[in-house]
């Protein structure tokens, strides 16, 4: 049973959860912020399980509809479903009872969380399918975790609010950048099976030169969130750190040597959207 359910992690990357959970609860408490109430521990559990089904019904997905590439690429080859642990069949029900737990959960948050879960769960399952057609598919996952702090915040209040769509956009540029350098990786197998990705289509050099560009309107926008919500230090010392760890992330990869791609990926980002959070809700919580 604990293999099983070790699997079905490896399966879905759960510990890559820490790239847009940090982000789903800084919106959360942006919405204490914003309107102070008494604290909801049931939609704080709430707003975590919409978030851990819907990454499990992507990811899921993803492994499910890329299957036969990953069994081609070296790098993929190793992957539950193309080593048989987990038959593509179990991967779809997996799939299918995330979804469903995901759009009931949104049920018990609010009507308006509730009416948007079929597009949010558009989006992250739509994500799978775009490498086949477009090289800006980075964009498009960028998207599908930039849903987590608009999502939360909605969760407390059913209403939009410029700043945390801020921090949407913040999520979309940073993991946008980060995707392409791990899709550095995989610029040849992509190309040689008509695979559609940035690294693909322009090359390591202009591909981390595009990936610059996007972390930087990541760290204009915060820096325009700072201004406009008003925080105190604590959060401007998470903007920097953060904005040096995005920084970092193009040191240790560069078009003559990719060898450091996984740090760069896992480690730095990780670190980055941790660090991040945990200065916004000081800042957040100091505030209020």
């Amino acid at each position: 049973m604990f293999l099983k359910v070790k699997n079905y992690l490896s399966l879905v990357k759960f510990s890559h959860t820490i790239f847009a959970m940090p982000f789903a609860l800084i919106g959360y408490f942006f919405a204490y912020y914003k309107r102070p109430l008494n604290h909801d521990w049931w939609l704080f559990f709430k707003v975590i399980l919409c978030m851990v089904f819907a990454r499990n019904a992507a990811m899921s997905f993803n492994r499910l509809v890329d299957r036969h590439f990953d069994r081609l690429n070296p790098r993929t080859s190793g992957r539950e479903i193309p080593r048989g642990v987990i038959s593509p069949e179990s991967v779809l029900a997996f799939t299918i009872i995330n979804a469903i737990l995901f759009i009931l959960t949104t049920y018990f948050i609010n009507p308006l969380v509730l009416f948007l879960s079929p597009i949010a769960l558009g989006v992250v399952l739509f994500y799978s399918y775009t490498k086949r057609f477009t090289m800006f598919s980075h964009l498009v996952l960028g998207l599908g975790l930039s849903l987590a702090p608009i999502g939360a915040y909605l969760s407390v209040t059913g209403q939009f609010r410029l700043v945390p769509i801020l921090y949407s956009l913040v999520v979309l540029f940073w993991v946008a950048g980060f995707d392409i350098i791990y899709a550095l990786q995989d610029e040849e197998f992509d190309r040689n099976f008509k695979l559609h990705s940035i690294p693909a289509a322009l090359g390591t050099r202009w591909a981390l030169a595009i990936a610059l560009a996007l972390h930087f309107i990541s760290a204009l926008i915060i820096v325009t969130i700072g201004l406009l919500a008003g925080f105190n230090f604590y959060y401007w010392i998470g903007a920097f750190l953060f904005e040096a760890l995005m920084i970092y992330q193009h040191h240790l990869v560069r078009h003559t040597d990719i060898s450091k791609v996984n740090m760069a990926f896992a480690t730095t980002n990780g670190l980055a959207s941790v660090v991040f959070a945990i200065f916004n809700i000081i800042s957040i919580l100091t505030t209020i």
